[in-house]
């Protein structure tokens, strides 16, 4: 490893974990529920974790008595043991469809929400991100326009998502929000999601779908009415112009070496196998939940992805030191 690349890994390290002081892990979100389409998972989630290990006592209870009966009380005691193993077979058969009751009736009470949603948005899985496509109907009307891996929506009001995937099953998963639902190709599966006040929410992904299926995160952020209408309204702008030499020349740099695969609105590039960059430098983070959005970790994840993601479809990019400087100068206006 060399020095300089040890540094860049420091850089992102430090990065990652100031991000983590700021946003939970999806884990610690599933102990918790923000919505009404996550509340009845959660408490299904923990009656099922309760029941099992009821049972699981239980058993091994009865399965002790019938053992000591059976060694100590001859054919009398074979034949009572028997009957106590067929009690509790019998109450644990009796639980477990009481369970599958249960489950049947979350089933039906997360399937649609209780109010129509404000919008439908779409998202499509890709091997490692997610694309998220906004209607021209969201919030006031405007331009459709797509961002990625990260979640915008109005507090208190339902938000339908229609999901999909563009290679492999993947599985979206916001767990303070609502429960998993697979992305298939080919196929699409919807969910809602509500949040029931402001706040950032962890997604990811729960189907294993290849090398960096650990690294396919994604945000949602619940934000006030107004805020939501702010966040919308620069969403939907074109990037701006460059306006300095060293941006002029790094647009030129980022149509020769990106506008392939990425898509900057206002500008030639129109890619549609990467995420869109019109407003990179609104979100979070980077590499689908992997970096915070600084400009080290922009010029670390542009020089290094196969080294910090390996496996992902970004290739790592040998610039000379002023096209790296200025492609740096143009994506910094991509607020």
């Amino acid at each position: 490893m060399t020095p300089r690349f040890a540094s860049v890994c420091l850089a992102i390290l430090a990065g990652a974990a100031a991000d983590t002081a700021r946003a939970a892990t999806p884990l610690a979100y599933f102990l918790h529920s923000d919505g009404p389409a996550a509340q009845p998972v959660r408490t299904l989630g923990w009656g099922l974790a309760a029941l099992c290990a009821f049972v699981v006592a239980v058993i091994a209870l009865l399965l002790a008595i019938a053992l000591t009966r059976r060694r100590t009380a001859g054919a009398d005691g074979e034949r009572a043991a028997n009957k106590i193993v067929s009690i509790g077979s019998a109450i644990s058969t009796v639980l477990l469809f009481g369970a599958l009751v249960a489950m049947l009736r979350v089933l039906v009470a997360v399937a649609e929400p209780p109010h129509r949603p404000a919008f439908t948005l779409h998202v499509t899985a890709y091997d490692w991100w997610w694309k998220a496509s906004y209607p021209q109907n969201a919030g006031t009307d405007g331009a459709a326009f797509d961002t990625a891996n990260e979640i915008h929506i109005p507090v208190g009001v339902p938000v339908r998502v229609d999901l999909d995937s563009a290679d492999v099953v993947h599985a979206f998963w916001v767990p303070a929000l609502a429960g998993k639902t697979q992305t298939i190709p080919g196929q699409t599966n919807h969910q809602w999601l509500q949040a029931d006040r402001p706040g950032v929410y962890r997604g990811q992904c729960t189907q294993y779908c290849g090398a960096q299926h650990a690294h396919m995160a994604f945000e949602v952020v619940a934000d006030t009415p107004d805020q939501f209408a702010h966040w919308l309204d620069a969403q939907r702008r074109p990037a701006a112009a460059p306006t300095t030499p060293a941006a002029q020349r790094g647009e030129r740099v980022f149509d020769a070496r990106c506008a392939a695969c990425h898509t900057i609105r206002g500008t030639d590039a129109h890619g549609a196998q990467a995420p869109d960059l019109t407003h990179l430098l609104s979100r979070r983070l980077l590499a689908a939940g992997m970096l915070a959005n600084t400009p080290a970790n922009l010029h670390a994840w542009i020089a290094h992805a196969q080294q910090i993601k390996p496996g992902t479809l970004m290739p790592d990019f040998a610039l000379a030191p002023a096209d790296a400087h200025d492609l740096d100068a143009w994506l910094t206006t991509l607020q």
